[in-house]
């Protein structure tokens, strides 16, 4: 009889685990994006002017995202927002970039706001590629390019860096990759063989030639603190670190002493 319900009990866990990891092979892009559409604010109820942009991916889909100009300097942040949220979500960053003199371009990635199309990793990447093309169309230098990546967009940046020339990378709370993260969160999964996405930040980060600067909070309880640090170690000696506070949301706005300061000097110290 004990035998038996073991047997059923091990036959039970087994299903479970079987079902569990199809679920996570057909419903990946599910748990990795979680697009918003609408447009709660723009730039606008910032007090900042703004430029309302649609540009074309080379492979046909339409990204909405903002400019905001800074006619003092020829410098631009490409900020690549995280998975979830969209452009209106992310004024504070805005608004911080514009006190520094710079300007900021901003893009919904494809099937968040109102840009067109689904999200996936190939695409994320592709428009990323577009809002690059974007700027230079504009006549900015690729060195006067700092590329920002929040969580997510983070994996986004990296891959950008790695395909282009930019003055500086800087990664906000970011995965080494998507496999680790689906390991530290389904340590029972073979998450090695499941993942369709992956992100690999934290082999491409020692590709990037521009100075880099990670930013993350130990009380971050979503992406692990340690990841940034291996990122860190792998990017080598032309990156910087800046402890953040609060968690995944709430940093980098939650008290850390001097944050802009701190951020301002780094991008002093990259400029061209």
């Amino acid at each position: 009889m004990m035998h038996r319900m073991l047997t059923s009990l091990v036959l039970i866990c087994l299903l479970v685990w079987v079902f569990l990891g199809t679920l996570l092979w057909l419903r990946q892009a599910a748990f990795v994006y979680y697009p918003v559409k609408d447009l709660l604010f723009t730039p606008a109820d910032a007090g900042l002017q703004y430029e309302e942009v649609f540009l074309a991916t080379t492979d046909g889909e339409q990204l909405h995202g903002w400019f905001v100009p800074h006619p003092g300097s020829p410098r631009v942040v490409l900020f690549l927002h995280g998975n979830g949220g969209i452009i209106s979500h992310r004024l504070d960053w805005l608004r911080l970039f514009h006190d520094f003199g710079l300007s900021t371009f901003i893009v919904d990635y494809r099937g968040y706001g109102r840009s067109t199309g689904q999200p996936s990793e190939q695409g994320t990447y592709h428009d990323a590629r577009a809002a690059w093309e974007w700027l230079i169309g504009r006549g900015h230098a690729p060195a006067d390019i700092v590329l920002l990546g929040e969580s997510l967009g983070g994996g986004v940046a990296s891959w950008l860096a790695t395909e282009t020339e930019p003055g500086a990378l800087i990664l906000v709370s970011t995965f080494t990759s998507i496999e680790d993260m689906g390991r530290h969160y389904y340590p029972w999964l073979p998450v090695r063989w499941l993942a369709r996405i992956h992100y690999p930040t934290l082999e491409r980060i020692g590709r990037v030639r521009a100075p880099i600067l990670v930013m993350h909070s130990p009380d971050d309880e979503i992406v692990p603190y340690g990841m940034s640090l291996r990122l860190l170690e792998a990017a080598g000696p032309r990156a910087a670190f800046l402890e953040l506070r609060g968690g995944h949301n709430d940093a980098p706005w939650d008290g850390v002493p001097d944050f802009a300061g701190r951020l301002r000097a780094f991008l002093d110290g990259t400029e061209k």
